[in-house]
This record gives structure tokens, C-alpha cells and sequence, in this order.
């Protein structure tokens, strides 16, 4: 396993199989998101975009109650106007490039995930939470409203007036609710949770890296477009799998009754 620090406020793992883990890494603050966490979330994810050796991402909390409690309030209490909103540009661009990495992405939300802890989480494919926690986009209740993401991610996910009752009220809901309105995959128990993100990562790994990519590029350049374009965007997609080397593996695997050796090309 190869361990390696990208800042002091996020470690970083990649295993034999190319399973990567950030973790944060700032339980004296439970990790909220300060200046240097998003700057090292937006190195992190630029990087991997070009690491062929990673195939399946996982972000997760460190120590402490807290996954993610949102942004460091002792940090924006010190900033102008005009600094709030740069951070908040910073928030977007980190996690646009979260959720464009053209590779899976699991959320493991082992603890409290409120305001920009859940946005983040949000920028994930998928999420898998403990039952026992807690989560919420809080932030009308500080006065200001999500903006690192939460009204249109939440909104897709889970429709309009889900996400609607959700952020009008700040509302802070448990894991299993969560799970049963579709914003986690998974409830699981915390001595249970990685396990289950570890499972999620293995099935993954036995699928084609192209394959993958182009799944990815087709679900989600869909999802805001009619339908017929989703279709000529699907089609695209199916095309760029069909000269690849993988789906000549696959289909020699099958014939063979043998698991495919996928090599990304």
C-alpha cells in the first residue's frame, strides 16, 4: 500500500488494486472545510484524473464524530465579503472536479455531514452512511443558503420537493432516512460501513476502466438533456468501448468461462 500525505488536512492511500482512500484530516476542527482542505481536495482530484493506477476513489473522515461538519465557521467569521466568496468559487471547483473524475467515487460518511460536509459528499457517485449519524444542508439556518452545489445535486438526486422541504427547514436526518430518500446507497452499521465501501470498490474493480468512464460520461451528461439526446449521448458513449482491447477481453473471457484480465486499453 502506498500512503502518502497531499497536506497535513488530507491523507491519501492507494492499495495493491488501485482502491485510493482520502481521508480528512482535521479532527481538532471535525474537518470542516478550511482554505487548505478544499486546495488540497481540488490537488487531489485534478491529480488522480491522469493516475491510470487508481481506478476507484474513496473519500472518507478521519477521527472524531464528524465526516464533514461543513465549513470552518472560526475561518469565515475572519473573512471579508469578497474572501467568502472566493472560497465559495474554491468550494465549487473542488468539487466539480469530484464529481467530473471520469472514475468511481464512494462516500463513506462515518459521522455528522452538515452544510458543505454534505455537499461534498454529494459530489460522490456514491454514498454509504452510518445508520447511527447524522446529516443536513443547515444553511439557511446560519442565514445563507447551499452554494457549493446542494440545491441542484440534492434536487437531481432526490427530486424537487424532497430537496425543497429538506433545505427549507435545515433539517438533520439520520442515516436510514437518508438511505430510504436516496441520498445514501447504504445505512450501515459504523463497525459495518467500510466493509461495505470496500465491497462496493471490489465489485468495481472487475469491471472494464473504459467502460467505467464512459458509464459515467453517459449518466451524468444525461441527466440534463431530453431524453433523445441521452440516447445519442449513450450511443457515443457505447461507441468509444467497442475498438478497446477490454471488450475483446471480455468476450474471450466469457467463451473461456474465466474472469477478464481488463487492462484499461
Amino acid at each position: 500500500m502506498n500512503e502518502e500525505r497531499s497536506s497535513e488536512t488530507l491523507l491519501k492511500t492507494v492499495d495493491q488494486d488501485g482502491i485510493c482512500t482520502l481521508t480528512i484530516n482535521r479532527p481538532e476542527a471535525m474537518n470542516s472545510l478550511n482554505g487548505e482542505l478544499v486546495q488540497a481536495l481540488r490537488e487531489q482530484f485534478y491529480q488522480l484524473r491522469f493516475d491510470d493506477s487508481v481506478r476507484v476513489v474513496v473519500l472518507c473522515g478521519g477521527e472524531g464524530p464528524a465526516f464533514c461538519a461543513g465549513a470552518d465557521l472560526k475561518e469565515r467569521c475572519q473573512m471579508s465579503e469578497a474572501d467568502v466568496h472566493q472560497r465559495i468559487d474554491d468550494y465549487r471547483i473542488a468539487f466539480d472536479l469530484i464529481a467530473s473524475l471520469p472514475k468511481p467515487t464512494i462516500c463513506a460518511i462515518d459521522g455528522y455531514a452538515f452544510g458543505g460536509g454534505l455537499e461534498l459528499a454529494l459530489a460522490c457517485d456514491l454514498r454509504v452512511v452510518a445508520a447511527d449519524t447524522r446529516i443536513g444542508l443547515t444553511e439557511v439556518q446560519l442565514g445563507i443558503i447551499p452554494g457549493a452545489g446542494g440545491t441542484q445535486r440534492l434536487t437531481r438526486l432526490i427530486g424537487v420537493a424532497r430537496a425543497k422541504e429538506l433545505i427549507f427547514t435545515g433539517a438533520r436526518i439520520g442515516g436510514i432516512r437518508a438511505a430510504e430518500l436516496g441520498i445514501a446507497n447504504y445505512a450501515e452499521q459504523p463497525g459495518k460501513l467500510m466493509g461495505r465501501v470496500r465491497s462496493l470498490a471490489t465489485d468495481m474493480l472487475m469491471s472494464a476502466p473504459i467502460a467505467l468512464k464512459q458509464a459515467k460520461f453517459a449518466i451524468d451528461s444525461g441527466m440534463d438533456v431530453d431524453l433523445r439526446t441521452g440516447l445519442d449521448l449513450e450511443r457515443a458513449a457505447y461507441s468509444v468501448t467497442l475498438p478497446t482491447e477490454d471488450r475483446l477481453e471480455g468476450l474471450e473471457a466469457f467463451r473461456e468461462k474465466r474472469k477478464p484480465k481488463f487492462q484499461g486499453k
